[in-house]
């Protein structure tokens, strides 16, 4: 018999409203090691009247678990879901297509974020609420990784205007799909991404 996790993450990655689940789950996760430890360490201090203890030295140890989680609530939280409306439109138009939601990339210089990408084949088209959005330095960026993980030929294109977004999705049900190879992009933007 399988148990299944409570918390899965990587289920979730590239599904819609997956930023703002995750950042609840990093804070609640945060919240919880971090009381963990203080609880220890108090149990520890009301036990024997002082610091010098062996379940303080765990309430030390039990907050590395807690800091890491820390950083990873501070980073969910720099970041938003895929704007509602947004995210309603592109549904009606992308139908039949491979997507994915809420991908940020990051990298030494910058963080990108791509509120829904659709993959076809070894065509990847996104669209980003960021209307700042580096085009040229993420398509170098994401260009490199995919060539590393053995995709030749993918060509990315991310957009800051929705209709025309919307348009392109249309255009993308025409193409001819090749399902292994959306498969095998898909699974190294997820393996990249935040």
């Amino acid at each position: 018999m399988q148990v299944k996790r409570l918390f899965s993450t990587e289920d979730a990655k590239g599904t819609r409203n997956y930023v703002n689940t995750q950042k609840k789950y990093e804070i609640l996760r945060t919240v919880l090691y971090f009381g963990i430890s203080l609880s220890l360490f108090a149990a520890g201090y009301i036990q024997t009247g002082s610091r010098g203890n062996l379940l303080s030295i765990v309430a030390v140890l039990g907050c590395l678990p807690a800091s890491k989680s820390a950083v990873g609530a501070v980073m969910f939280c720099r970041f938003r879901s895929c704007p509602e409306q947004a995210a309603l439109e592109i549904e009606q138009h992308s139908q039949g297509l491979n997507c994915l939601y809420d991908m940020v990339f990051t990298s030494y210089k910058k963080n990108y974020v791509a509120s829904h990408l659709a993959v076809c084949g070894n065509t990847v088209c996104g669209f980003s609420a960021d209307c700042k959005f580096e085009e040229n330095e993420f398509y170098r960026h994401i260009g490199d990784i995919l060539k590393m993980d053995g995709h030749k030929n993918v060509t990315v294109k991310i957009f800051t205007n929705l209709s025309r977004y919307t348009e392109r999705l249309e255009q993308m049900k025409t193409l001819d799909m090749d399902e292994k190879e959306t498969a095998a992009v898909i699974a190294t933007l997820k393996s990249v991404a935040l």
